[in-house]
């Protein structure tokens, strides 16, 4: 089963909240759609779903136009980050819902419930009704639903976002084998990069309504096509700064510089962006290819395994990021040290370069 979207766009009046974006998604692995909050993800799952109109563009199923039919004659499943199950129902008439809509016969639905509850480790809650469950339990709940009814795509829109740390490190690892195997489509939309890399698959990054760039998961983290991808697809947020290439060599403000190697070295002269991720940004020299540059603490955050810490650089916010725990004075100027072998470099229309 392959899902193709074809220039789908969405408007909401005279203001488009989808703009033309073509797609085509594949079962096998996970499908992502990464973006901060308000990118359209959600609104790009709601017109694959059905559950929204088209302003213009097709969608298709298998090769089959499926953009005017009902969300139940598309035969998908959609697992919202709020738990969404009726309330008056066990466990069990939560999963079989849809089976019994579709007229399935009671032994099938009870063969298909029990696999989706042993799967999801649901077996002993069957009979509870969804206020006796905990938040991972009902979500546990509605994957099962998901999974018993062997749809030909799955909407995940931000399933874990309600859910505590353990949990959501726990569902996220056990999600691709979940539907490992069962020929859908699953579209999995997050706001955390770090989802998109631990699910690895394909990834689209959205913006502004927009699909700025799908590819395989490491690839694009890789290589992101344009400055606005790598600012998606960064947590946290990749640094950045102009830089003006001169002969052999690249600065920055106040005198920083460095030789310009690699892909960059082939540069023409002019004006460029230089991006970094902020773990090639260190407090303290680790390599001799790093250049310092100096900046006033404004933020300093320790998770135990590691130490970030914000900073102003010129007019610029930066962020370092580095394991282990070091000490940092709010406030103060500190010297840092930045990688430019590892940074990406974007022309002035925003496109990766080198």
């Amino acid at each position: 089963m392959t899902l193709e979207l074809k220039d789908v766009t969405k408007r909401v009046g005279a203001v488009t909240h989808i703009k033309p974006t073509s797609l085509t998604l594949e079962p096998g692995h996970f499908n992502v759609l990464l973006g901060e909050t308000g990118a359209g993800k959600t609104s790009l799952i709601k017109l694959m779903a059905g559950l929204e109109p088209l302003a213009s563009g097709q969608i298709f199923m298998d090769g089959k136009d499926v953009s005017k039919l009902s969300t139940q004659r598309r035969n998908i499943s959609l697992v919202h980050q709020f738990f969404v199950n009726y309330p008056h129902m066990s466990v069990f008439e939560n999963i079989a819902s849809p089976l019994r809509v579709a007229g399935m016969a009671k032994s099938e639905i009870q063969g298909r419930v029990e696999e989706a509850a042993d799967i999801l480790k649901l077996r002993p809650m069957l009979n509870r009704r969804p206020h006796e469950l905990s938040g991972g339990q009902q979500q546990r709940t509605a994957l099962a639903r998901a999974i018993a009814k062997e749809s030909n795509a799955v909407f995940l829109d931000e399933p874990l976002a309600n859910l505590d740390y353990k949990l959501r490190e726990e569902l996220r690892e056990q999600l691709p084998e979940l539907f490992a195997g069962r020929g859908a489509v699953v579209v999995y939309a997050t706001s955390e990069p770090e989802e998109a890399l631990m699910l690895g698959g394909y990834t689209g990054l959205m913006n502004d309504g927009h699909v700025t760039q799908f590819g395989p998961t490491a690839d694009i983290y890789r290589a992101p096509h344009d400055l606005v991808s790598a600012q998606v697809f960064s947590n946290p947020p990749i640094n950045s700064a102009p830089v003006t290439k001169q002969g052999n060599e690249f600065r920055l403000s106040a005198g920083i510089s460095w030789a310009a190697t690699g892909a960059a070295a082939g540069l023409t002269d002019g004006q460029y962006s230089l991006a970094i991720r902020p773990n090639h940004v260190t407090p303290t020299k680790i390599s001799d290819d790093q250049v310092e540059i100096r900046g006033n603490v404004l933020v300093a955050e320790l998770s135990g395994s590691e130490s970030s810490a914000h900073f102003s650089f010129f007019d610029q916010n930066w962020v370092s990021l580095t394991p282990g725990v070091f000490p940092f004075n709010i406030g103060e100027d500190h010297p840092f040290f930045m990688d430019p072998s590892r940074g990406f470099y974007f022309a002035p229309d925003g496109k990766l370069v080198a």
